[in-house]
């Protein structure tokens, strides 16, 4: 058991977060989540309540409403805190018509919490980012690494991969210039799956929702490295706890799994379920991201099934990975079982 750090934890509502969120206050912190909107609140301790180690530990669970836009309330919910754990950053299904309407908020977000956690005094921030900052632009021929950075001038950068690269950028920029005394660590999670807590989750379990509901014939030739998000909660907490791991960057994930693999693991498992097990040829989908812009923002991604490797993560944070499938599986059933994947 920790001897336990007070902890601002931003975005405290997110899929990721809400994980994060149980770790810490099972390791004994105490944690303040903040929330854009404070009616949901009840939604976040109701999520957590189950998985407690103990009854008490939701007493160290207390809430302030803060905004990514707005400077109101960052100094009193810094109040006393030791560590800033910076999880909020939109995350969109499909790429909006301006860029910036991602970039902006995600950029000037995560510079708004660094300087209101320097001029608080904290000097320990876990930033969430993503290995959208890692792995979009020319292959470097063998797994990425934490030494890849996205090129955002790429043609295969979308709005959302340069609104992660550039808001990662101006955090280590902050503290290289602006604070050199805060101890930054960053963690770059891939295709986040695992049972949500709680009803809402991310969108990257709306692809398993999706792939379960059968609505489509046939899934396309793309691919991503997996990680569960219970190890991305693990990652975070082991970033608090560990003074090692400042000033570096974690690629959190297992292994690689192409849509079809999915789809034949989710297949054997519900097989009274209609899921696609077909592959759709490139051009076919090409035609079908002129209609639909959830298809055009894979698009890019057509043909490729990236590697990334972890061994910063098992080397210095000691960390094991759930396996990609068992992940899958776990999402699946959890969706299932909650009546979610119609």
């Amino acid at each position: 058991m920790s001897s336990g750090k007070r902890v601002l934890l931003t975005g405290i509502s997110g899929y990721i977060a809400k994980h994060v969120a149980l770790k810490l206050l099972n390791a004994g912190h105490r944690v303040t989540g903040s929330l854009r909107d404070r009616t949901r609140e009840d939604e976040v301790r109701s999520a957590l309540v189950p998985h407690l180690d103990t009854p008490e530990a939701l007493g160290r669970l207390e809430f302030a409403t803060l905004d990514l836009t707005s400077d109101d309330g960052w100094s009193r919910a810094l109040r006393g805190a030791e560590v800033l754990v910076h999880t909020a950053s939109p995350f969109p299904i499909s790429q909006p018509r301006d860029p910036e309407a991602l970039i902006r908020p995600a950029v000037d977000g995560s510079l708004r919490a660094l300087a209101a956690a320097r001029a608080a005094g904290v000097c320990r921030v876990v930033l969430t980012s993503s290995s959208a900052a890692i792995m979009t632009g020319t292959p470097p021929g063998r797994p990425y690494t934490e030494d890849d950075w996205t090129d955002v001038n790429s043609r295969a950068a979308t709005a959302y991969t340069r609104s992660k690269t550039l808001a990662e950028r101006a955090a280590w920029d902050f503290v290289r210039d602006q604070a050199p005394s805060m101890a930054l660590t960053t963690i770059n999670p891939v295709f986040v799956l695992g049972p949500p807590l709680g009803r809402r989750f991310g969108s990257s379990v709306g692809v398993v929702r999706r792939m379960l509901s059968g609505r489509d014939p046939m899934v396309p030739r793309i691919g991503f490295p997996i990680v569960d998000v219970r190890d991305v909660a693990e990652m975070h907490l082991r970033a608090v706890e560990t003074p090692a791991t400042a000033g570096q960057r974690f690629i959190a994930a297992d292994g690689s799994l192409w849509f079809a693999e999915m789809t034949a693991v989710l297949g054997t498992a519900f097989p009274d379920r209609r899921i696609a097990r077909r592959v759709a040829p490139d051009l076919l989908m090409r035609t079908l991201g002129l209609f639909d812009p959830q298809i055009r923002s894979i698009l890019p991604q057509l043909g490729k099934l990236e590697e990334v490797s972890n061994a910063r993560a098992r080397e210095v944070m000691g960390m094991t990975f759930i396996p990609a499938k068992q992940s899958l599986l776990e999402t699946a059933r959890y969706l299932v079982s909650e009546g979610l994947a119609d």
